[in-house]
């Protein structure tokens, strides 16, 4: 179980992770990496506002804690796998996913969660216009009253369940809103989909980072929202200001400076610590551009780095040992 602050309205998650994966030639679906993670973890990243979330398969080691729920029988399709998710939730809302969604993001879950307004629900449609009941939110006493309905609806399927039942069942009778995002609601159901995936995260550079950040954070059980732009300029001052190995070198020690704060620290204890090691690069660089004559506000007779390592004024730092982010000749050029 897992709580978060997060949006004002309270809502639990319900992430549907069983099934064949018949046309992925049953491989284990959840478990494919994308962009390093797994994309059941993904997903999981996504929904992390959530007070509940619960996991719908048989146990495995995720990112962050959940509650896990099996249908019965096992692989009886996606209502039924719905239901028993359901039964471990308590909030009015449960957000829905399946664990295949590689392009879901906490901005969508929280999008679905307020389009529901005074309906049924809300829901995303794929790029042809049509319904994503697995990627939506809905009002947990409709998705019940639903099940019971279905389960109930065929005399010659007594005892039998909601278990085989098709998904399109689920929302034909609920007053749900829609919401056009096409990537988030894309779903990897090929190897195909997964290399269209892997593909489109290396396309431009910043989401490259952005994947590549998440990805060590989710590695290290890392839940902190660091301000990028400050470290990147960190590292650019230290590489320019001092030498290109003290990027890398300065930007750990910030870290572990903010690690040293504690769990009180957060995100400002990293702010803190980037502006006073950039305040450092700053009078580093500074004595270096002197060339030997005193800083503004410096004590007389201060010696300047380049000159006492009788480098002329001006300089260019030293990298002869190259680059730590020099990018392999192999890699994907826009994601430069």
């Amino acid at each position: 179980m897992t709580s978060n602050t997060g949006p004002a309205v309270a809502f639990d998650a319900v992430v549907l992770a069983g099934g064949r994966a018949a046309r992925l030639g049953g491989a284990d679906k959840p478990g494919v990496r994308v962009g390093g993670r797994a994309l059941l973890d993904r997903v999981l990243a996504a929904c992390s506002g959530a007070a509940t979330t619960v996991v719908v398969a048989a146990p495995r080691p995720t990112a962050r804690p959940v509650v896990w729920a099996r249908e019965e029988p096992a692989g009886g399709g996606p209502l039924a796998a719905l239901d028993a998710g359901l039964r471990r939730t308590a909030a009015d809302l449960v957000v829905v996913f399946s664990a295949d969604l590689p392009f879901l993001r906490e901005r969508t879950v929280r999008a679905l969660v307020a389009a529901v307004g005074s309906g049924d629900g809300a829901l995303l449609t794929d790029p042809d216009g049509r319904d994503q009941p697995l990627v939506a939110a809905y009002r947990s006493a409709a998705l019940r009253r639903e099940l019971a309905r279905i389960a109930a609806g065929d005399p010659a399927r007594a005892g039998s369940g909601l278990a085989g039942l098709p998904l399109r069942l689920l929302t034909e009778r609920l007053d749900l809103a829609r919401i056009a995002e096409p990537l988030a609601a894309f779903d990897c159901d090929t190897w195909d989909d997964i290399a269209a995936a892997r593909a489109r995260i290396r396309e431009h550079g910043h989401v490259v980072l952005d994947e590549w950040i998440s990805a060590v954070k989710d590695e290290l059980g890392i839940d902190l929202d660091v301000d990028t732009g400050t470290l990147l300029d960190l590292a650019r001052d230290a590489a320019h200001g001092v030498a290109r190995p003290a990027a890398p070198l300065t930007t750990f020690l910030v870290g572990y400076a903010a690690g040293l704060a504690g769990a009180s620290g957060g995100p400002q204890a990293v702010a803190e610590a980037a502006r006073k090691a950039a305040a450092l690069a700053a009078r580093w660089a500074e004595e270096g551009d002197t060339g030997g004559a005193p800083a503004s506000g410096a004590p007389t007779g201060a010696a300047s780095t380049g000159a006492a390592s009788g480098a002329p004024a001006g300089a260019a730092p030293d990298d002869a040992s190259g680059s730590p982010h020099a990018a392999p000749a192999d890699e994907n050029p826009g994601a430069r």
